[in-house]
């Protein structure tokens, strides 16, 4: 059985920066970073909860994706 991969909150944070500046599509970046696009969707509906929230940008980075 394959071990579950994790990623640091800076990679997803930057993910999902890539993703929304829209230069590329989501399967080109998902490609480029190793995994799979629909997990890049996920991040970012997870960050755009967050910051519904409304809650400051450090204390985001402190429970975003944890």
């Amino acid at each position: 059985m394959k071990k579950r991969q994790s990623f640091a909150k800076e990679f997803k944070l930057e993910a999902v920066r890539l993703l929304e500046c829209g230069d590329k599509p989501a399967a080109e970046i998902a490609r480029e970073l190793g995994i799979r696009r629909n997990k890049l969707y996920k991040w970012q509906e997870q960050l755009r909860r967050d910051l519904r929230c409304q809650e400051p940008y450090s204390r985001i980075r402190g429970r975003f994706f944890s």
